[in-house]
């Protein structure tokens, strides 16, 4: 097997193992990952990278947002809001070609992961 595809059968893996927790830190990680290079991307010029990375993030977002239960916790309906909002800022960068509305997107989103983490390390401790 080259290295490109021993690298994609690891990520494979990774994903077909983890616990729910981890697939959801997998996910932030992924989106914070996209919108910091859809930022720097804008800001260099770089429309096509800045559209696929922001593209790829509204597609994280939906996900989260399909497979949020709003009635699992009272925070669930506040989060769907949010996962909206973004969503609809993120078609405005993009269209804008607006670096700081995608800076401020991943700001909501950081704090919002860094929670996902600690509770989920929490989970995994008790």
């Amino acid at each position: 097997m080259t290295a490109p595809n021993l690298r994609n059968r690891y990520m494979q893996d990774s994903v077909s193992t983890a616990s729910p927790a981890k697939l959801l830190l997998m996910l932030y990680d992924r989106l914070i990952l996209d919108l910091g290079q859809a930022e720097e991307a804008l800001r260099a010029g770089e429309r096509e990278v800045a559209h696929e990375k922001i593209t790829h993030a509204q597609e994280i977002i939906i996900e989260l947002q399909v497979s949020l239960d709003v009635e699992a916790w009272s925070g669930a309906p506040g989060l769907a809001n949010l996962y909206g909002y973004l969503l609809t800022e993120l078609i405005g960068a993009n269209i804008a070609r607006d670096a700081d509305r995608v800076a401020v997107c991943r700001g909501f989103l950081e704090p919002l992961r860094d929670a996902w983490r600690e509770a989920a390390a929490s989970a995994v401790a008790h």
